[in-house]
C-alpha cells in the first residue's frame, strides 16, 4: 500500500505519468478548496498528462522529421501566386493522402515556394501524429551511396522507408547517375501502397528521363508516385 507523498510520486514516475506525479499535490489542494468530487479531481490529473504526453510526442517528432525551418501554411503568401491550389493545398494539410498511403508531387520552377508548401503540409501531418522526415533528394543517394560502402544499406533504406511521410526536396537540374537512380527507386518502390511521399522538383515529367537516366524507370517512378500540384511562375 502506498501510504506516503513521495511512494506515491515514486510510483507514478514508474508508472511514466511524469505530469501526475509533478503536479498531483497541488491538484489535489485545488481539488480540496473547490469541493471537486474524487473524479473531477482524477480527471483534471488525466487531462494534464495527456496535454504533457501529446507536447513531448509532437517535440519527438519534430526532432525526427529533421525539418531545415519550421514551415506553416499560415505563413504563405498565396498572393504571391495566384496560380497555386490553396483548396488543395489546405486539404492535403489535414492528412488524408497519408492515411491513404497516397503521393504528391510539388513540381514547378525556382522561387514558387515548393519547398515552403511541402514543409508546411508535412509540418501539419506531424501534428496529426504522422511521423515525418525531411531530406533533399542529394543528401539521400548521398547517404545511400555511403551506406553502400559500409554494407549498411538496408539499415539504411529503412531510415527512408519507415516514416509515415517522407518528404524528399530538390528534384533539380543535374541528372543522377546510374546508380543514383536505382537507389532513388529503390526508396520509392519500398514505399508503394505502404506509405507516403511528398517530393519537390522544378522538371516537368517530359524531363524525367534524362533526370533519372533511364525513361522506363522515370516512367515507373512517376507510375507509383501519382498526384501532382503543378505551380506556375
Amino acid at each position: 500500500m502506498i501510504t506516503e507523498q513521495s511512494d506515491l510520486r515514486e510510483s507514478l514516475r514508474k508508472l511514466r505519468l511524469p505530469s501526475m506525479a509533478a503536479v498531483y499535490r497541488d491538484e489535489a489542494d485545488k481539488a480540496k478548496n473547490s469541493n471537486l468530487t474524487f473524479e473531477e479531481f482524477l480527471g483534471n490529473l488525466v487531462g494534464l498528462e495527456l496535454v504533457s504526453k501529446q507536447s513531448r510526442a509532437m517535440k519527438q517528432r519534430l526532432g525526427q522529421a529533421r525539418f531545415p525551418i519550421i514551415k506553416t501554411l499560415d505563413s504563405f503568401d498565396y498572393n504571391f501566386n495566384p496560380s497555386i491550389p490553396k483548396q488543395k493545398i489546405i486539404k492535403l494539410a489535414q492528412g488524408e493522402f497519408v492515411e491513404q498511403k497516397g503521393n504528391v508531387i510539388i513540381m514547378g520552377p525556382p522561387g514558387v515556394g515548393k519547398t515552403h508548401l511541402a514543409t508546411a503540409i508535412a509540418y501539419a501531418c506531424c501534428q496529426r501524429a504522422y511521423k515525418t522526415l525531411f531530406i533533399t533528394a542529394a543528401d539521400m543517394i548521398n547517404n545511400l551511396y555511403a551506406s553502400q560502402a559500409d554494407h549498411s544499406l538496408t539499415r539504411q533504406l529503412k531510415i527512408y522507408t519507415a516514416p509515415h511521410l517522407l518528404v524528399i526536396d530538390e528534384i533539380r537540374y543535374l541528372p543522377f547517375d546510374q546508380k543514383g537512380a536505382d537507389l532513388f527507386f529503390q526508396v520509392v518502390s519500398k514505399r508503394h501502397e505502404k506509405s507516403s511521399i511528398i517530393l519537390t522538383t522544378n522538371r516537368p515529367f517530359k524531363d524525367w528521363g534524362e533526370v533519372f537516366h533511364d525513361r522506363i524507370l522515370a516512367g515507373a517512378l512517376i507510375d507509383r508516385l501519382g498526384d501532382h500540384v503543378g505551380l506556375t511562375p
